[in-house]
């Protein structure tokens, strides 16, 4: 038993390292555009290509991909997965031209679309006691999350010191080391009943998560007026409902419409798409903020974002022995309490604000995550049986993915709201693109007048966006309050018993 144990523990150790590949991924290549922009020639829509490719593939591909688990073992696909993507990685490396890397992007995004639900399906399986199973979700979900600040930091020294392919290759080693002891060591998991793959659902959702995302992508791009990107939302919400019907009426579903009825997989999954907000909204302008007003270099932006990480796992840690005795309600509160606390410290940031003060707000960000995100996580996955672990888990990771997408456009739309009010007279092309642009702009011309006008204009619209976030997670703080409810369990003992927390 013993031995089995450990077995248990080096399997998730091997999932860990599957999901921070692909943490490390999605904000790797940020770091990496300007010179990708050089190197390959690439012209801006294909610099948006490079990222988008990837959000598009994952959001089309992660519904199948937890239905095909369910049918076929969760092992075996999760295995495959990990393969094409460690291949697809060495294809991005070495792509000579814009068209070659976009698509290898989209090859790598369909592979992690099937690793996140599936090396999330099989935690049930590998861990049957609830506490183990609590413990290695905040395990996995750590990872994940770590896996985001890390990229900068990661991709930022690999570019000063190799070529730009090298941030591709680094997912190599870790894909051969996960992919070995997946293979050794995680069982081998699948519905029991041999249902048919329905088809005509595989095809409405992948067409409807593919026009909502690229709709919002696109109005993150080009503004909210643009006809073709309201067009693409329309057409996608319009097959996601014909897909919901369809759902009902079909004899095997893709998903389980019925998780929604259960409250904890319903409220789970609502403070997981919350939690996004509070998450990108920080992703999204501090790497900008750290170069652009304190002048770091992309190194110098990735290192500053360190406090992230160390409030991530002094977060996840707490959560660890704190759940079992104060129960989900206290967690989840306290949690969106600190994360709309750090990140309304982060609405505060002037252009002359000290880096103490970015980082007291950063730590505290993190460590709100980790209390959210591993007990929404735990919420949501309570209510799933083995029999659908694959095409549940991908149900909630779709969402996740797709509030990223949908939030990102959002607040970078209240961000260049702002920015372009505030500057003012200086509201015009280039220096209105974005703040990269306008200080680019007032350092060619010498101007320090106008550089200190864009510097303040690009803080005055982070700290719109910030509110907005922190305006979130205190609506998410209240319902948390209020909505989740139960006793916290005596001890290890009652939850292995089975006593759990729900949702009213």
């Amino acid at each position: 038993m013993k031995a089995e144990g450990v077995r248990r523990w080096l399997a998730l150790g091997a999932l860990a390292i599957a999901m921070l590949t692909i943490g490390l991924d999605v904000t790797v290549l940020t770091v990496a555009l300007p010179t990708l922009a050089v190197d390959l020639h690439a012209d801006t829509s294909a610099l948006q290509w490079f990222s988008s490719a990837y959000t598009l593939a994952l959001a089309a591909f992660m519904l199948p991909a937890g239905a095909l688990g369910d049918r076929y073992g969760r092992k075996k696909l999760l295995l495959a997965a990990l393969l094409v993507f460690g291949l697809a990685a060495v294809a991005c490396a070495f792509s000579t031209g814009s068209g070659e890397l976009i698509a290898a992007r989209v090859v790598l995004g369909a592979a992690a679309a099937a690793m996140i639900p599936l090396s999330m399906s099989v935690l049930p399986a590998l861990f049957p006691q609830e506490r183990d199973r609590q413990r290695a979700l905040n395990i996995w979900i750590t990872s994940t999350a770590i896996g985001l600040p890390l990229g900068p930091i990661v991709g930022g020294w690999l570019l000063q010191h190799f070529w730009w392919g090298s941030a591709f290759l680094l997912n190599v080693p870790l894909v051969v080391i996960g992919a070995t002891a997946v293979a050794l060591l995680v069982p081998e998991s699948r519905s029991e009943n041999a249902f048919r793959i329905d088809v005509p659902g595989v095809l409405l959702s992948a067409a409807g998560m593919l026009g909502l995302t690229y709709g919002f992508i696109r109005c993150g791009q080009e503004g909210w007026g643009n006809g073709p990107a309201w067009a693409a939302i329309v057409a996608g919400v319009l097959a996601l409902g014909a897909f919901l019907l369809w759902q009902r009426r079909t004899a095997h579903p893709l998903i389980d419409v019925g998780l929604f009825g259960a409250a904890g997989f319903r409220w789970g999954t609502v403070y997981l798409v919350l939690v996004n907000f509070a998450m990108f909204g920080m992703f999204f302008t501090l790497p900008q903020y750290f170069q652009a007003v304190l002048g770091a270099d992309t190194l110098g932006s990735g290192l500053r974002l360190l406090p992230l990480i160390g409030g991530l796992a002094l977060g996840s840690r707490v959560v660890d022995k704190l759940q079992p005795k104060a129960g989900l309600r206290v967690v989840l509160t306290t949690g969106f309490a600190l994360l709309a606390l750090g990140v309304g410290m982060g609405a505060m940031i002037t252009v002359h604000t000290g880096y103490g003060f970015v980082a007291t707000s950063l730590v505290l960000l993190g460590i709100g995550m980790g209390f959210v995100m591993p007990a929404s996580m735990a919420l949501a996955m309570g209510d799933l049986t083995a029999e659908r672990a694959g095409s549940g888990s991908a149900l909630l990771q779709a969402l996740r993915q797709a509030s990223g997408t949908i939030g990102v456009a959002v607040l970078g739309t209240v961000l260049s709201t702002q920015y372009r009010s505030s500057l003012g007279e200086l509201n015009r092309p280039p220096v209105s693109d974005g703040v990269n642009a306008g200080v680019g702009v007032a350092r060619k011309l010498g101007d320090p007048a106008m550089l200190a006008h864009v510097q303040t204009a690009f803080t005055d619209g982070m700290d719109a966006m910030l509110w907005v976030c922190a305006g979130i997670c205190v609506v998410a703080m209240v319902m948390a309050a209020v909505l989740t409810r139960g006793q916290a369990p005596a001890g290890a003992a009652d939850l292995d018993a089975g006593q759990s927390v729900h949702v009213g």
